[in-house]
């Protein structure tokens, strides 16, 4: 595949250059835009909806930063767009409509959201649709398995694992023990052969990212960079940062 330096030359903006007291919310086409115009690259989420459309957003649930409740995986995506933002004009995105609005303007590296469930649609639809997208795009997952099967889908696609060392924030609770230790060491490398490693800034140094980046040549990113101490520890252990609420 092309290599992957457009990837590590810009720091990306998490969920987009959003500020939320200026009414910029993350994952919005406002922030996108933000981010374009400021020269970064753009970090973003995506949920799969009840009919198969996948959607740019964080939470797997209409509330907390838009009108409306309700889980997007039991909503259809008419249903979903319908929900505006909270006090602003935006409504959620489809990756088709954040496709057109970027359009190559900046690298897009893209967050497959997975409830470890062996779900399948939103990898395939994901594979679909930037299957023609010109532009820099990269996936990336938590979830091995998501990652293995972008492998297998769509093998051209520049695809990455994202990690941390500790998994002990209540999210991760269901998960088996066995399972994050696999997910915190990359043993998973076998069946995913990530191009690229995005670890927790909290958590560098720490071995096997650093093993990834220095011992087989993958680039590092980490995240999520809020503050000047944590640009240092980044340009010290990773390639780029990906970060908010402070800029490099």
């Amino acid at each position: 595949m092309p290599g992957l330096g457009w990837l590590t030359a810009r720091p990306l903006a998490h969920r987009g250059l959003h500020d939320a007291s200026a009414g910029v919310i993350e994952n919005t086409a406002s922030a996108f835009s933000a981010a374009i115009a400021a020269g970064y690259g753009i970090e973003c989420d995506l949920q799969i909806s009840a009919d198969g459309e996948v959607m740019v957003h964080h939470d797997d649930a209409l509330g907390r930063l838009t009108e409306g409740s309700g889980r997007l995986a039991a909503l259809s995506a008419a249903e979903i767009k319908a929900a505006r933002f909270k006090a602003t004009s935006d409504r959620i995105l489809t990756l088709s409509e954040l496709c057109d609005l970027v359009a190559g303007r900046a690298s897009l590296l893209i967050e497959l959201k997975s409830h470890f469930d062996g779900d399948r649609r939103l990898v395939q639809r994901t594979a679909d649709v930037l299957a023609s997208y010109a532009g820099p795009v990269a996936v990336m997952s938590f979830d091995p398995a998501a990652v293995a099967l972008a492998r297998a889908v769509a093998p051209e696609l520049a695809r990455g694992i994202v990690a941390e060392r500790r998994y002990d924030h209540p999210e991760w609770a269901a998960l088996p023990r066995p399972a994050r230790r696999r997910m915190a060491h990359l043993l998973h490398v076998a069946s995913t052969r990530p191009h690229f490693v995005a670890y927790a800034v909290r958590d560098l140094p720490a071995p096997a990212p650093l093993i990834a980046r220095w011992l087989f040549g993958l680039p590092l990113l980490t995240w999520t960079v809020r503050s000047a101490d944590e640009r240092r520890r980044a340009a010290r252990w990773a390639n780029q940062i990906i970060f908010e609420s402070w800029r490099p």
